[in-house]
């Protein structure tokens, strides 16, 4: 646990005044912004980091000295501190704070500006790790929220260890070479096998308006077809030209059956004289046109074109895993249905074949469930509440209003039906997870919401019935998150009522949808100590269920029950690690071990926690070789919200690893032990960690059934952030979860893995810069991805400048301004004699990286 220890100093940069005597409701609280700053790390203590909010009155009215609070969200805990000004800052829930001016406070009169200094017991790393959401509360209105105006940060340089530097950016670069494009492979994720297939005056196959596309068998992929034919017309301008057997036209695209072949496996054929895609399933032929596309230079993406050169090529392919997934949470904070269907697009055009939607939390309920419409009806809206009667508090920065874009928001029946049919249209699973027993702060307040109005409705029968909460247990606990309110009671028979419900509701949905559904997540991690130990309900059952001797059998207990749940609607289960572990000692200490009573029941488990030196570096590797079908989901290489590297201008997470576009693509599955280099810091690896830690064993790896990445929701705002985060880190993923295992994994002689790596990094990195990037640029009107900033050194008196992604252009500024599309592209070495050079990557629609600012000592 986090401890935030507050010291509140009060400066003002203007007069003192008498107290305000003006009408409270007159005063927009928009006109305030309030600045974060870090004023040093390591002060008042060493480990501690001092900082301090300015809050300035930009409006016309003074804010009184009194009679209002302000609340904050803060992902560090806030404990009850000690103030020493003139505010007091108290916990609230979750990530919730109040901040009260106490009778010291003056009045903050227009232009006006207060400073309030505190201490952080953890040192500042990057942006995230500052308050936000900032809202005021009058105290004669307290249930309405009004929402701060505009939040800032001062950047910080800070001195710790791990600190990424442009000059360690551009070390880090400077093995990268520039390929021309006609040497670069061009299908991506790398196929089985590629070959060449044509002369230097038969080298393409020539796409236009006059192309046929025809179906050679009698097993139809007809969908598969309409697809194609509607995307090359985006390209070409006009639809091509059917048929339903192959002519004589040396101008054709053919898709036709063949026996044999992998279930997602096909074969492509290009000559000068026409296409030939080859598969035995629908899913084949689709990853097949799916290597037609990136096939397709990404300029022809811009507008239409008269005509496509293709390169003549064999290839025969087929994907490593057959379990390929993304998880995206939408709990935390929520994304709007059409970047759901954007990312999906994404996930398709790179062969991934599962996405796993993180539907549910302790900040929001995303799903509509007709059954029990208030999930969504308070469940899935967040604003100011100190009851979470009517709806949940801020969270992540949310703010005071309801009508909110990332805490308020669900998908209805309808969207998610919708969701459903356009992902298995583009052969992607949809994977519902619904947390339990923990994570579900949601579901606890929206059916303690139905309790509440059945029972005013005299309907005390009816108002018990989903319960998921004992309302007289006082048990005293606190979540990773430092909820105390989050876990679902599951001693009470009404909890098994409502996972049945929402199940037949789910189940449902995709029967309507016509979409697959084989399993349910229904989560299982993070379940703090002390819960459920003085549940009025939790005691009931143990007085007559011999087998639970404590609240830990209840975790065996309350997933054997939700099994047999899902298992009665022809399903499995799934969940996270914990779900399959069993709680024991040895030699005095706890330890978890994989649960042998669930093993015949076929769970499968995603494996996050395997953080480096947290002592659960071999987890999945325990599962798997016990018989568990595992996905792996390591937080250390797949984690995509965690941040890029240790930079302050570089958002995200970072308690689990740092986790830059290297990361996925160097990942092992069946061993990364060996390709894990540093620690969670940053910094290099004790590799004696490792002594002791299981390895996969051959049984153990026919138990990998695939690998999952994961973006996490707290820090994902807006759906520009959440691409940010995303791409291109999940081409590196893709890469993984579909190609083969490349030579460099399985090479034994240390110093031949390295140069294979280097070999094959480097070609990434070029096939990124110069072909998916740019296709990234146009597909679906474009995306956000991340641009990484320039490296730069001072080399003999000039700054030299050099970039992760060949193809990106690097452009310069001497006169202190920031770098635009217009400014001077970087060619050669720099000199200049002014104080500051600004250096600034850029992609071909002019979009730029942050900035890497050089000054002069």
């Amino acid at each position: 646990m986090r401890y935030f220890f507050i010291l509140v100093q009060i400066g003002f940069i203007c007069t003192q005044t008498i107290a305000s005597t003006i009408d409270v409701p007159k005063f927009n609280a928009g006109d305030l912004s309030i600045n974060w700053e870090v004023v040093e790390n390591n002060k008042p203590a060493n480990g501690q980091s001092l900082n301090a909010i300015t809050i300035t009155n930009n409006g016309k009215v003074t804010l009184p000295a009194s009679g209002w609070k302000m609340y904050f969200n803060s992902a560090r805990l806030i404990l009850q501190a000690t103030p020493t000004g003139n505010a007091k800052i108290d916990f609230v829930n979750g990530d919730l704070f109040s901040l009260t001016p106490t009778n010291t406070f003056q009045d903050l009169k227009p232009g006006a500006s207060v400073r309030i200094e505190f201490v952080d017991e953890e040192p500042v790393v990057n942006v995230t790790d500052g308050p936000e959401g900032f809202y005021l509360v009058w105290d004669d209105q307290p249930e309405k929220g009004h929402n701060l105006g505009k939040f800032t940060y001062t950047p910080f340089k800070p001195n710790y260890a791990g600190l990424i530097t442009s000059e360690i950016i551009y070390n880090q670069n400077k093995n990268i070479t520039d390929i021309p494009k006609w040497k670069l492979p061009e299908i991506f994720p790398t196929p089985i096998s590629s070959v060449a297939n044509g002369t230097d005056a038969y080298a393409y196959f020539h796409l236009s308006e006059k192309t046929l596309l025809g179906l050679k068998s009698d097993v139809k992929f007809e969908n598969e077809a309409l697809k194609l034919r509607e995307y090359l017309k985006s390209i070409l301008g006009k639809h091509v030209k059917e048929a339903t057997q192959h002519s004589s036209s040396l101008d054709f695209i053919d898709l036709e059956f063949k026996g044999g072949l992998n279930a997602e496996g096909y074969e492509l054929f290009i000559t000068h004289d026409g296409i030939t895609i080859s598969a035995s399933t629908p899913a084949g032929m689709f990853y097949g046109i799916q290597s037609l596309k990136t096939l397709i230079p990404p300029s022809a993406l811009a507008h239409p074109q008269k005509e496509i050169l293709i390169s003549c090529v064999e290839v025969k392919d087929e994907p490593r895993f057959p379990y390929r997934a993304f998880m995206l949470d939408v709990g935390r904070n929520f994304q709007p249905k059409q970047e759901v269907m954007r990312v999906l697009d994404v996930m398709a055009l790179y062969k991934l074949n599962v996405f796993h939607l993180h539907l549910t939390e302790d900040e929001g309920w995303r799903l509509e469930i007709p059954s029990l419409p208030e999930l969504t009806d308070a469940g899935a809206k967040r604003g100011h509440t100190l009851d979470s009667k009517h709806y949940l508090p801020p969270s992540h920065g949310s703010g005071g209003d309801v009508d909110n874009k990332t805490g308020t928001g669900f998908y209805t029946r309808v969207d998610y039906i919708e969701i459903l049919k356009y992902a298995s249209n583009l052969h992607i699973t949809v994977v519902p997870e619904i947390e339990s027993p923990g994570h579900a702060r949601a579901a606890i307040k929206a059916m303690n919401t139905r309790y509440d109005r059945l029972m005013a409705e005299g309907k005390k029968e009816e108002a018990g019935r989903y319960l998921l909460a004992d309302p007289i247990d006082k048990s005293d606990y606190s979540s990773n998150q430092y909820w105390k309110d989050n876990i679902i009671d599951v001693s009470l028979p009404s909890t098994y009522n409502f996972v049945e419900t929402v199940i037949n509701d789910i189940v449902g949905m995709y029967k309507e949808a016509g979409a697959p559904l084989n399993t349910i997540n229904f989560g299982g991690d993070e379940v703090p100590a002390h819960v459920w130990e003085k549940s009025h309900a939790y005691l009931t059952l143990k007085a007559s269920h011999p087998e639970i001797q404590s609240t830990g059998d209840l975790w065996y207990y309350f997933y054997g029950k939700v099994n047999q749940l899902v298992k009665a609607k022809g399903l499995y289960l799934s969940g996270w690690e914990e779900m399959a572990l069993r709680k024991t000692s040895l030699d005095g200490s706890s330890v978890y071990v994989p649960n042998p009573d669930f093993m015949p029941e076929h769970l499968q488990t995603e494996v996050w926690n395997n953080t480096l030196g947290d002592g659960n570096e071999d987890l999945a590797y325990k599962l798997a070789n016990a018989g568990y079908k595992v996905v792996l989901t390591c937080v250390t290489h797949l984690y995509f919200d965690m941040a890029h590297y240790k930079s302050f201008d570089e958002p995200g997470y970072y308690w689990g690893a740092f986790s830059d576009i290297d990361k996925p693509f160097s990942f092992i599955p069946y061993d990364y032990f060996k390709n894990s280099k540093v620690d969670k810091n940053g910094l290099p690896l004790n590799r004696n960690i490792f002594i002791g830690k299981q390895r996969l064993t051959d049984y153990g790896k026919s138990n990998i059934i695939g690998i999952q990445s994961a973006v996490w929701g707290e820090n994902i705002k807006s759906t520009q952030r959440l691409e940010y985060m995303l791409l291109p880190r999940l081409l590196g993923f893709a890469e993984r979860a579909w190609a083969k295992d490349p030579d460099w994994a399985t090479e034994k002689d240390t110093t031949k893995s390295a140069v294979l790596y280097n070999q094959a990094w480097v070609t990434f990195l070029n096939v990124l810069g110069k072909r998916e990037l740019p296709r990234l640029d146009y597909l679906d009107g474009g995306f956000g991805y991340r641009i990484p900033k320039p490296g730069v050194i001072l080399q003999d008196g000039k700054y030299v400048a050099n970039e992760q992604f060949p193809g990106l252009t690097i452009r310069y500024t001497t006169n202190g301004k920031d770098p635009d599309a217009k400014s001077t592209i970087y060619n050669d070495a720099v000199t200049s004699n002014n104080s500051i050079i600004k250096f600034r990557a850029f992609n071909n629609n002019g979009r730029g990286s942050n900035v890497t600012e050089i000054v002069k000592q």
